[in-house]
């Protein structure tokens, strides 16, 4: 598995992408996938669903890639289906949540430093990974 803290760091804090991006673009160079320029764009509001506090985007962006990645490689949709939901089954065993409100350090506060999910997407990265 690749070193991936620098590049979390780089994407969050000179480009700005939110986790979902961040996650997608990280799997993607793992696994040697380009993320193209539009997969990025449908993951912009994936960040609890537009900042909603819903389904956290580290877990979004990780089923994406679950999704381009397995289609590229042939596997059906039933065991597609299967792996995400052993990624969503782990995840909320080794995370406690799939939602962003609940895994987000203190929750949501007008003072929160942007990218205050740094710590976690690195965890959750290295988890994808596996």
């Amino acid at each position: 598995m690749s070193d991936h803290n620098e590049l979390i760091h780089h994407l969050y804090h000179d480009k700005d992408y939110n986790c979902a991006i961040t996650t997608l673009i990280c799997l993607g160079k793992e696994f040697g996938v380009e993320i193209n320029q539009q997969v990025l764009d449908s993951a912009i509001c994936l960040n609890g669903g537009g900042r909603f506090r819903g389904q956290c985007g580290l877990v979004e962006g990780a089923l994406m890639f679950i999704g381009i990645y397995a289609t590229a490689r042939g596997m059906k949709k039933k065991d597609m289906m299967k792996i995400a939901y052993g990624f969503c089954e782990g995840f909320t065993a080794r995370f406690g949540s799939l939602l962003c409100r609940d895994l987000r350090p203190g929750g949501f506060q007008k003072d929160d430093p942007k990218h205050l999910c740094e710590p976690l997407t690195k965890d959750t990265v290295a988890y994808a990974v596996e």
